[in-house]
């Protein structure tokens, strides 16, 4: 802080400089006031020599008015010379009083209206916290300072989290969330803070914050992650092994998360082995559990090329012909990946509950959106309904105006 009030003082000083000198000139007008006197002085000096040579017969009655009168002139020239300098001049009061009045007008001012303490909190981030407990102080200030700061509430949230404190993250994130709007990110870490804030019982509020984050995002990482959680130690091994088997495929090879999760994989299906149920060893967990499933070959009318993009959005989903509006399985891809084949089952189930196995008619359908919202778009392709189970690959092309 001590550079900028060094700044400030530098121009303050200029500041009353501009103020001062009005004062400094009225010196030269008290020099201007006493050269006056001295022209008045002058002229009765004149004045009393002529009469004195009148007197002594050296000038005429005549010659003694055309001096006088010469004398005269040359006063009241000096004299509305110096009258014309004094009216171009301020007061000395004035200017004395406003630079006295300056500073402590500009303190006073700045401490209602200045941001001294943004500034010296903008300071503090530029260098690296000590702790975990000082960055979550300076984003609490922060975000108490700039309550629209979107980033500022995420990374908070984050913090809470690293902290042991999830009822605080769920807030944080909650906040985000308004702020943002339904972003898949956001919703996941705000259900996961929700889920350990709430002694880790789920609860139809998380239902529907975990199925509005994999409606924007099928593949969130977070979002998967709790569902797998919630569904092992709900004894729900097959939800388990489903969305973390989902995660696993996600996660490049050198993640160092990666083995961890594939052992809660592997736990699961340990599980469900020794309840009996039925588990394919030679397929990857993702897929081992899924019960029902549908192929689906989408593509793109040629009358659409030159109206999309290729980093566009694509999804396709499977609803239930006579059920809840919510999708059963979400894939999502890109115009760039057009014409793809893709399979649908309960590994992409939205949440445990909505699962396609769970019904036996079903429409397949696809949407392009160009803004990611996977609730509507600019284009789609709708199939006729369905009798599961399907065995054969079905094909499905995008060609008509998405009016949802």
């Amino acid at each position: 802080m001590i550079d900028f009030w060094i700044a400030a003082a530098t121009l303050l000083l200029v500041a009353l400089a501009f103020l001062l000198l009005p004062v400094v000139r009225g010196r030269r007008q008290q020099a201007e006031e006493d050269r006056t006197a001295l022209n008045v002085a002058l002229y009765q000096e004149r004045l009393a020599e002529l009469d004195a040579q009148f007197a002594a017969g050296t000038l005429e009655a005549a010659q003694l008015e055309v001096a006088k009168a010469e004398a005269a002139r040359e006063l009241l020239e000096d004299t509305e010379a110096d009258e014309r300098r004094r009216a171009g001049s301020l007061g000395r009061a004035l200017p004395l009083v406003v630079a006295l009045a300056l500073p402590l007008v500009g303190v006073v001012l700045y401490q209602m209206w200045g941001s001294s303490d943004k500034l010296a909190l903008t300071r503090e981030f530029a260098s690296q916290p000590q702790s975990v407990e000082q960055m979550i102080d300076r984003l609490e200030r922060a975000v108490a300072m700039q309550p629209d700061n979107v980033e500022a509430w995420y990374v908070l949230g984050r913090s809470y989290m690293t902290e042991q404190q999830p009822a605080k993250a769920a807030g944080a994130f909650a906040r985000a969330v308004d702020l943002a709007g339904p972003q898949p990110e956001l919703l996941g870490q705000w259900a996961q803070s929700l889920y350990f804030a709430g002694n880790r019982q789920w609860t139809e509020q998380l239902g529907q914050i975990t199925a509005k984050a994999l409606e924007g995002d099928p593949n969130e990482p977070t979002t998967l992650g709790l569902l797998g959680i919630a569904g092992f130690e709900a004894g729900r091994y097959r939800d388990a092994a489903t969305y973390w088997g989902r995660l696993v495929a996600l996660l490049p090879p050198d993640d160092p998360s990666r083995q961890a999760i594939q052992g809660g994989v592997d736990r699961a299906l340990a599980e469900l082995e020794a309840q009996g149920e039925p588990v394919v060893a030679d397929q990857s967990p993702a897929v081992a559990v899924a019960a029902a499933g549908l192929t689906v070959q989408v593509e793109l009318a040629s009358e659409l090329q030159g109206q999309v993009r290729p980093d566009d959005a694509v999804f396709v989903f499977v609803r239930a012909e006579s059920g809840p509006p919510m999708p059963l399985a979400v894939k999502r891809l890109t115009v760039a990946d057009l014409p793809a084949t893709v399979s649908l089952g309960d590994a992409d189930a939205m949440t445990p509950q909505l699962r396609l196995s769970n019904f036996r008619q079903v429409r397949v359908a696809a949407r392009i959106s160009r803004s990611g919202n996977a609730s509507q778009g600019e284009w789609k392709g709708q199939g006729e309904p369905l009798e599961l189970p399907v065995e054969q690959p079905l094909t499905l092309v995008i060609n008509q105006p998405d009016a949802s």
